[in-house]
């Protein structure tokens, strides 16, 4: 395993990061806690030293697993969780949000579930518009100095956004964020690439990124025109399955089978291909993967040592490029 700097803070995190929202354990009814602990062990075991959750995910169900499976590991880990989303079904009015009110209670939920003093990075899982971002960036220094927290970051928050909290934090003499959390892969490169990469070059911040095989899009499995296989979010979630043909157009399926072609080629499967093309970009500070399974892990894992040629990056570049409006002036 490979190791990178986050940004230009001094934390090494590993180039992937296990990501915990285990989408076919955590929202089922039958839920297998065994096999996710399981699951994170396998990634702890082959070198990753950062995990990431959220509260929002199944309502503080995944950050209770992450603290059971890492509760005799923790001084080796890099721990991050999130603040904004609603954490229950039918939220009061001060459980969602950026306000002083919410990051202070649910810091200290977080903490408990996790099993752990501190969070080595506490993410504002999104903007919230109601609130002012003074009021959201003191909030958040004061955990810094208060030793609860070790450095800051933001979940999907666009250039300008990132740009006007650099500036308040500088203004207040408040910690800044340290890094982003963005989607990137080869079906979503224009999120960060045209204002968040150089930002984020130009102001030292990491960039870690989530979703880099789509929600399993880029695994080779699905294919335009094909039902998606049982037991996926394409055919068991009513929002993603209303999306797939959209998602999976002409172009896309070009980039899939371009993928499943490369794999061939070099004894890869497609899920290494696309995670590798990711980590050919030397901006990235860690990719986060989303494995169910112990197997899933050795599968994206696979791409840990091994560099993308010359050749294939060109062609998923070309495969991928971020269609440009022409301009009249």
């Amino acid at each position: 395993m490979q190791y990178n700097r986050l940004g230009t803070s001094g934390l090494q995190v590993s180039r992937f990061c296990i990501g915990t929202a285990f989408r076919s354990s955590l929202f089922s009814s039958d839920f297998d806690e065994s096999g996710c602990v399981r699951t994170i062990h396998r990634a702890l075991d082959l070198g990753v030293n950062f995990i990431d959750t959220a509260n929002y995910y199944s309502y503080g169900r995944s950050e209770a697993v992450v603290g059971k499976a890492i509760v005799d590991r923790r001084d080796d880990i890099v721990l991050a969780t999130k603040v904004f989303s609603q954490i229950k079904d039918n939220p009061g009015p001060n459980d969602h949000g950026l306000s002083r009110y919410h990051i202070l209670r649910e810091v200290d939920r977080s903490l408990q579930r996790l099993r752990t003093d501190h969070l080595d990075i506490y993410w504002l899982h999104g903007r919230d518009e109601a609130t002012p971002i003074d009021e959201t960036l003191r909030a958040m220094d004061d955990l810094v100095r208060s030793g609860k927290v070790r450095y800051i970051g933001a979940c999907n928050f666009n250039a300008w956004q990132i740009c006007e909290a650099l500036w308040r934090s500088d203004a207040l003499h408040t910690h800044a964020f340290a890094c982003i959390q963005n989607q990137y892969s080869l079906l979503n490169r224009w999120e960060i690439e045209p204002e968040l990469v150089p930002l984020s070059h130009k102001y030292g911040l990491g960039i870690v990124t989530y979703s880099p095989l789509a929600i399993g899009l880029l695994t080779g499995r699905f294919r335009r025109g094909q039902t998606p296989p049982a037991g996926t979010p394409w055919s068991d979630n009513a929002h993603y399955a209303s999306l797939f043909d959209r998602m999976l157009d002409e172009r896309n399926d070009a980039i899939v089978a371009a993928l499943i072609d490369i794999g061939a080629a070099h004894s890869r499967t497609p899920s290494q291909v696309a995670v590798a093309w990711i980590l050919e970009h030397p901006e990235i500070s860690s990719v986060i993967m989303g494995p169910d399974t112990p197997a899933h892990v050795d599968d994206v894992l696979g791409a840990a040592d091994w560099q993308l040629p010359t050749d294939a990056r060109a062609r998923l570049d070309e495969l991928s490029a971020p269609i440009q409006p022409l301009k009249t002036a």
